[in-house]
């Protein structure tokens, strides 16, 4: 938790990154990337990509210092929404990062302790499962893996994706409902 004082420091340094002060930006970035790289890798879940989201925004956040307002957020309250905006960002490029989910993720579904036919079945269903989801409209499956691979809320994607509550919770259904009727099939 932030302390005021730990909040006068970060915004003091962001007032003085704003003026191009290097000095500053560097502690701004040694308090504040750890924290900062964690919340990229929540949305992520790669610390390859993690790494080069906290890059961008820590460019992002040296070129938009001086648009940094005090009265309305606190300094990391407003450096953890642009890594969290860049990040739903790079999930969102222009190669279409959630054409699948992730490999590791998909094992994750496979229980180790269980006996080898049952894990021949767990890892059919997995497979099964992912099959499906490359199906799914694009709107439809980035919903999908957002709200359940990345725990994001149907506030959060809308708030990010820039659609209506109404239109993510459809999204989301329609896909929950697809992907029912395509894995028991």
């Amino acid at each position: 938790m932030q302390t005021p004082q730990d909040n006068e420091k970060l915004a003091d340094w962001l007032a003085r990154s704003a003026m191009q002060d290097r000095q500053a930006f560097a502690r701004l970035y040694e308090a504040t990337s750890p924290r900062l790289y964690a919340v990229a890798l929540r949305v992520l879940q790669r610390p390859a990509w993690a790494d080069e989201v906290l890059q961008e925004s820590f460019v992002s956040i040296w070129h938009n210092a001086a648009r940094y307002r005090p009265d309305l957020a606190a300094p990391m309250t407003w450096m953890t929404q642009i890594v969290r905006n860049r990040a739903i960002d790079w999930l969102r490029g222009s190669d279409n990062r959630l054409d699948a989910l992730d490999p590791e993720v998909v094992e994750t579904w496979v229980d180790p302790a269980a006996g080898p036919s049952q894990r021949l079945s767990d890892q059919q269903q997995a497979s099964r499962l992912q099959d499906c989801l490359e199906h799914l409209p694009a709107e439809q499956r980035q919903c999908v893996v957002l709200a359940y691979q990345h725990g994001m809320s149907h506030a959060e994607l809308a708030t990010h994706l820039t659609r209506p509550l109404g239109t993510v919770k459809s999204w989301i259904r329609r896909g929950l409902d697809h992907l029912k009727g395509c894995v028991s099939a």
